[in-house]
C-alpha cells in the first residue's frame, strides 16, 4: 500500500509542477520525445494508445485545454504503465523555453 501511496503522492506532484508558471506542455519536439518514452504503444484503428501528442498539423487545430488534457493523459498513462519516475525526471529537465505556456 505505501508504494500506492508514494506513486500517488508523485503523480499529483508531477501535475502540479506540470501546470505552474502558466506551462500548458511541452513544445512539439519535446512533447514527442515524451510520447516516445511511454511503453507499450499501440496502434488502435487509426489513433494510438495513448494518444499521440497534439504537434504537428493537431499543434495548429487544438487549444490549450486540449493540449493540457493530452499532456495530462499521457503522465497519467506513465505512471499506469509504472515508468513515472522518468516522465518526471524529462520534464524537469526541461527548460522554460522548452515549455509552451498560455499567451504564447
Amino acid at each position: 500500500m505505501t508504494g500506492c501511496v508514494s506513486m500517488a503522492h508523485t503523480l499529483d506532484h508531477l501535475l502540479n509542477y506540470v501546470r505552474a508558471g502558466e506551462r500548458i506542455c511541452p513544445l512539439p519536439q519535446m512533447w514527442s520525445r515524451l510520447w516516445e518514452m511511454l511503453p507499450g504503444k499501440a496502434r488502435v484503428g487509426a489513433g494510438w494508445r495513448p494518444p499521440a501528442p497534439l504537434i504537428l498539423a493537431a499543434w495548429h487545430h487544438t487549444n490549450d485545454d486540449e493540449k493540457v488534457q493530452r499532456l495530462r493523459e499521457h503522465i497519467e498513462y506513465a505512471a499506469s504503465q509504472g515508468c513515472l519516475d522518468p516522465v518526471d525526471t524529462f520534464l524537469r529537465a526541461l527548460q522554460e523555453d522548452e515549455w509552451h505556456c498560455r499567451g504564447d
